[in-house]
């Protein structure tokens, strides 16, 4: 039985949902409904300074209800199944939404039991991330209260949302060792699964400096396969193609980043790739399904190949909204999205270096070159991570405005 049918229905009230949401609202569509059982609604790109104590974690939290859109209904539920062929999408109580078309948003799932011995150590015993509102602020309390001894960055091989976090914290936890004296007095890990730190050459270059200054102990095309709380070990695997075997590194501090895929439920769903971490299939210029014509998807949850970070949402939104528009009305679609992805690498408590670049990896900064060198870190760009960005989130991103 069907509980209610709407024009447009979104899965998923995060960044994604709430912004293209709120450009359907500004092109006059009154019949938006979003699935979203969550109260609050956080701004997460913040969780790495939380992480480092430099933002508190209030500032990345509002209700839920303060950003739906007002034309927007809020269907306080949690979606379990897709069912395209019948365009419904049924939650976990057992209602069922009809829809003209849906987009799906309901971003990435965190999947901290896929390397034994995380799930039992996380946020205790020396290992906590800034991969979740709760732990951010227990990193920051271990770090502070770390004075000697080796800390392990890890960063887990496929794609996750925000690539450059799990190196922003080792950076910002250098910064602060070195500010409070005890640099000298710790030994620092960072496990990479790429070849490099960052896939452009130039800003690669850039932060390869930022480790030799820290002296940071770099292991790159490697991955953190296991962790023994108990011995407070863990086993770094070699990804290359004459990996060297597995290297165990004891730790007084650990920040994990756990592996992430699609929801279990979109994954085994018929919108999925059906593969890997079986993120929502989708064109990657226009986000509309490529079986399914009356489906999109945004954000986290989708196939689309460029980094998953709140910046790509951003020039996301508007072709979604664009074209679903262009969908309803029988026209072609025409909103294209060429992967721009931006990736504010913070190297300090004063210092930051903006990553911009599309699906070609080509940097497509936003700042003119002759005013800033988009490989270089600046001051002005620490300013901008934590009071420009976070204002421009709340009060246009939201509002489909920018």
């Amino acid at each position: 039985m069907i509980t209610a049918k709407h024009r447009i229905l979104i899965v998923g009230g995060g960044s994604a949902g709430i912004s293209v949401a709120a450009r359907l609202a500004r092109k006059g569509y009154d019949d938006v409904a979003i699935i979203e059982p969550s109260e609050k609604h956080y701004y997460q790109p913040l969780w790495t300074l939380v992480g480092a104590g430099q933002a508190d974690l209030s500032l990345t939290e509002r209700a839920q209800s303060s950003v739906i859109p007002k034309k927007a209904s809020w269907i306080k539920k949690a979606a379990e199944a897709f069912d395209p062929d019948q365009n419904t999408v049924t939650c976990t109580d057992g209602s069922t939404y009809e829809y003209d078309v849906l987009i799906v948003t309901p971003g990435i799932q965190l999947d901290w039991d896929k390397v034994p011995g995380v799930a039992e150590t996380i946020g205790q015993n020396g290992v906590s991330s800034n991969y979740r509102p709760d732990l951010a602020e227990k990193m920051w309390d271990m770090m502070r209260k770390t004075h000697s001894g080796t800390a392990v960055f890890t960063m887990p091989s496929g794609p996750i949302k925000c690539a450059g976090a799990p190196q922003k914290i080792a950076y910002l936890a250098a910064d602060h060792w070195r500010r409070d004296g005890d640099l000298k007095d710790m030994e620092i890990h960072l496990v990479l699964p790429t070849p490099r730190t960052f896939g452009i050459p130039e800003i690669a270059d850039s932060l390869d400096e930022v480790v030799a200054d820290y002296g940071i102990i770099l292991h790159t095309q490697s991955e953190v396969v296991a962790v023994d709380p108990d011995s407070k070990k863990v086993t770094i695997r070699d990804l290359g193609d004459e990996g060297s075997g597995d290297t165990v590194v004891g730790y007084d501090l650990m920040h994990f980043t756990p592996p992430q895929s699609a929801p279990d439920w979109v994954k085994s769903s018929p919108l999925s790739t059906g593969d890997g971490p079986g993120y929502v299939d989708v064109d990657k210029h226009t986000m509309q399904h490529v079986r399914f014509p009356n489906v999109f998807s945004l954000g986290d949850a989708g196939s689309t190949p460029n980094s998953k970070t709140g910046a790509a949402i951003r020039k996301q939104a508007p072709v979604v909204a664009a074209n679903v528009h262009s969908y309803l009305e029988n026209e072609a679609l025409g909103g294209e999205y060429h992967g721009y992805a931006s990736c504010p690498l913070v190297i300090s408590n004063q210092k930051m270096l903006l990553a911009e670049f599309d699906y070609s990896m080509q940097m497509t900064p936003t700042f003119p070159t002759w005013l800033f060198d988009p490989s270089k870190p600046y001051r002005r760009y620490w300013h901008l991570k934590r009071y420009g960005l976070p204002f421009l989130y709340w009060n246009l991103m939201l509002k489909g405005i920018a």
